[in-house]
């Protein structure tokens, strides 16, 4: 019945010095992907999405492409202005030569009208489909990177902002007692330290299939104590506001932050099941469809194939265009996206708004579980707990004026990192590059923390800017204190942090060598005296 149900992709990285710039002074204009501003300054767009990791012929097609679309829809809007024009003054005119008594002439006039009228209405369709057209591919074009943004094809071309405590030997405040390993001791990785204490991914695939975990007894309290505290951190220190928002959304608030449509393969979708009734409602939809562009002499077997007369139904069956078709229509009216990160419903509380400059900035905090296919992730990480389909996470969200953001960017990385400081856990934060940046971020800071099991860093938090690229999408404006009209708010979003890959970086920074984890002492008033488990 449903050929497939969209996903979405993962977000990507890189580092290196920055080789070519964007000048500054058109930044935002750029990041706001107006086609005006791509009509006037075609080379610049090219040269990032060059960046990004389009190839020059790559990036010239799609400019070229979107330029050509604008053009079509422009020369189309003059005819349709000119008709309206004329439908007006003939209008008029029928009326001037009614009172001179002029029948031939107000009979022709009444006949052109008609005519324009019928025009009008085929055009108006004509304008709302280019209009469309061009919307959907503007709506793939990723966010133009700042101008400090490392240049780089991958994560190879990230480079390190700052670091944090030192491998091997726990962070600088040595809050937490712990014992020192001995010499020969080799730090196990989070299932080895993890399954005996209650990390059953056997339960999980029972119910689940891979990619799932069960938290059992202490190990999933100390799960729940890591979430806890560090919502309390955020919303009592650091000034954001807790939210507790839906888990599932519409397409529009996905397409608001960018995971739809270009992301849509890493996308979980749930929806309920047509009845027989409603389906054939729905393909008589399609066919209605079809049938009406057969009517007006446009192409025809897009949606059906034409086995029978025109305007005879009975032998009409759907393509797998029209199929596509009948999909869509049912999962946008019928249909919900689990939310990949907080970082969705949180934006989206302020789409269609217009907020006042005193209100700015706002920021919002949110636990929530997410939902990740990790399409793009095939054979990556496939044992334990580090890429899972459901994972939690605090998410932390900020709306700014667009003088705001970089000072708000800087703001968000420290909290950010207050989380790994308190926990004692060393960690390096990465400037990544323009082509390891997500779809939506002008700028990007990765944290990584050490994994003495793994012997590496791995990613915990991801702090971006993404100017006014989610506002765009999401009309959300504000109204500036001084001047007239409105502005497009900026946006900010990072983790703060991922819930289970904290839960692993407690368990191999802490673990002990008799097989037990020392709990550390941020944790302490959410463990109820727990100072360790295991052992």
């Amino acid at each position: 019945m449903f050929d497939t149900v969209p996903r979405r992709e993962g977000d990507d990285g890189v580092r290196g010095p920055a080789i070519s710039r964007v000048d500054s002074s058109v930044l935002s204009t750029i990041a706001m992907l107006d086609i005006k501003w791509i009509r006037d300054n075609p080379a610049a767009l090219a040269d990032a999405l060059v960046k990004r990791g389009s190839s020059p012929g790559e990036a010239q097609a799609v400019v070229d492409t979107l330029i050509a679309k604008d053009e079509t829809r422009r020369a189309h809007l003059v005819k349709l202005q000119t008709a309206q024009e004329r439908r007006n003054a003939a209008s008029k005119e029928i009326g001037k030569a009614k009172a001179a008594k002029d029948e031939a002439a107000a009979a022709a006039l009444m006949a052109e009208v008609a005519e324009l009228k019928t025009f009008l209405g085929d055009a108006e369709d004509e304008e709302r489909r280019l209009d469309a057209e061009l919307r959907d591919a503007l709506a793939v074009v990723a966010n133009v990177p700042l101008a400090d943004v490392p240049v780089g094809p991958d994560e190879k071309a990230n480079v390190i902002h700052r670091q944090w405590g030192t491998p091997g030997e726990g962070g600088r405040l040595t809050q937490t007692p712990r014992p020192a390993w001995p010499k020969d001791f080799a730090p196990k990785e989070h299932f080895e330290i993890g399954e005996p204490l209650g990390m059953d991914f056997a339960a999980a695939a029972k119910l689940s299939g891979a990619r799932f975990v069960v938290l059992k007894g202490e190990l999933a309290r100390l799960e729940r104590a890591l979430g806890q505290f560090m919502l309390d951190l955020h919303t009592r220190e650091h000034g954001y506001t807790e939210v507790a928002p839906p888990l599932l959304v519409r397409d529009d608030v996905m397409f608001g932050t960018g995971q739809l449509p270009k992301f849509r393969e890493d996308l979980f979708a749930t929806l309920r099941p047509p009845t027989a009734t409603e389906q054939l409602d729905f393909y008589q939809q399609v066919i209605n469809e079809y049938l009406a562009a057969v009517g007006t002499g446009r192409p025809e077997g897009r949606y059906c194939n034409d086995l029978g007369t025109r305007g005879d139904t009975t032998n009409l069956s759907l393509t797998q265009e029209g199929t596509n078709r009948f999909n869509q229509i049912w999962l946008s009216r019928n249909g919900f996206w689990l939310i990949p990160t907080a970082e969705v419903p949180l934006t989206n509380l302020v789409r269609d708004a217009i907020l006042s400059e005193a209100e700015l900035p706002m920021r919002y905090t949110a636990l929530t579980p997410c939902f990740r296919s990790e399409a793009g992730a095939a054979g990556r990480d496939t044992r334990g707990m580090l890429r899972q389909h459901q994972f939690d996470k605090v998410e932390l969200v900020s709306v700014t004026t667009p003088e705001q953001s970089s000072a708000e960017h800087e703001r968000m990385l420290t909290c950010a990192e207050a989380v790994l400081q308190r926990l004692d856990l060393p960690y390096r934060v990465m400037t990544l590059s323009t082509g390891d940046m997500g779809f939506s971020a002008q700028k990007t800071w990765d944290i990584e923390v050490w994994l003495p099991g793994q012997g590496t860093y791995r990613e915990i938090s991801s702090c971006s800017v993404c100017g006014d690229f989610q506002a765009r999408r999401m009309e959300a404006r504000y109204r500036p204190a001084e001047g007239k009209g409105t502005r497009h708010v900026h946006t900010l979003n990072g983790s703060g942090v991922a819930v289970g890959r904290a839960l692993i970086a407690v368990l191999e920074t802490y673990q002990n060598p008799d097989g037990s984890v020392t709990v550390p002492s941020a944790l302490a008033p959410y463990m109820g005296g727990v100072e360790r488990i295991g052992g």
